[in-house]
């Protein structure tokens, strides 16, 4: 059993979705001890920016009319799609950003989409997945920035109801409070969401390698 993992975090050597990853993923391989894990990290080895347009206008030109350019993006996304669809379990790190994804993890959707083509829709069917994601504040009911977290809408919507992965999707909020005056006050409850979050995300990882 294969376990491919994503990150998308710019910031590696100080992330919070990263630290959370890292520990599901050590809950998973201490259940399958010698599995292979496939790895690719967005944030540190972006995809080309222009890929994704290559991909999708290559794909509505016939064979032969397609420059080098958009049969080499073609391939890419092959890769790509084929890089996660051959894993027997999904691991996606994915931080929250200005209110959305980042570029670089769009551009990663988009490029299987344009891979998978029809294929798309159930491209995850039924396949165990967990899905990291963290917030620097705070996105709940009753908070000044409800519902402004524009990310894991999206991220559930792809994963889950397009690619119809069986998704755990693992949270932690508040992730700024202990480097921001601002946030003093709840570096408590930052505390206690750090805590649950890596909780979580231990009871993902041996929930996922047992599925």
């Amino acid at each position: 059993m294969s376990l491919f993992r994503l990150d998308a975090s710019i910031m590696p050597a100080t992330s919070t979705s990263t630290e959370l990853a890292d520990v599901l993923e050590a809950e998973w391989s201490a259940t399958r001890p010698g599995e292979p894990v496939v790895r690719r990290h967005l944030g540190t080895d972006p995809l080309p920016a222009d890929a994704w347009t290559l991909a999708a206008t290559g794909r509505f030109t016939p064979e032969s009319g397609r420059t080098p350019a958009q049969r080499d993006a073609l391939a890419l996304a092959a890769d790509l799609t084929a890089e996660l669809t051959d894993a027997d379990a999904v691991l996606l790190a994915v931080p929250l950003y200005n209110f959305g994804v980042s570029q670089h993890f769009k551009t990663w959707v988009d490029l299987i989409i344009a891979g998978a083509g029809p294929a798309a829709n159930g491209l995850l069917k039924n396949k165990p997945a967990a899905l990291v994601t963290v917030r620097g504040g705070g996105y709940g009911p009753g908070t000044p920035r409800e519902g402004w977290d524009h990310s894991t809408p999206y991220l559930r919507r792809i994963l889950s109801d397009m690619w119809q992965a069986d998704l755990t999707v693992i949270e932690r909020e508040l992730t700024l409070a202990a480097t921001n005056p601002a946030m003093e006050s709840l570096k408590d409850l930052a505390a206690q969401r750090h805590t649950e979050a890596l909780d979580a995300a231990r009871h993902a990882g041996r929930a996922l390698a047992a599925k």
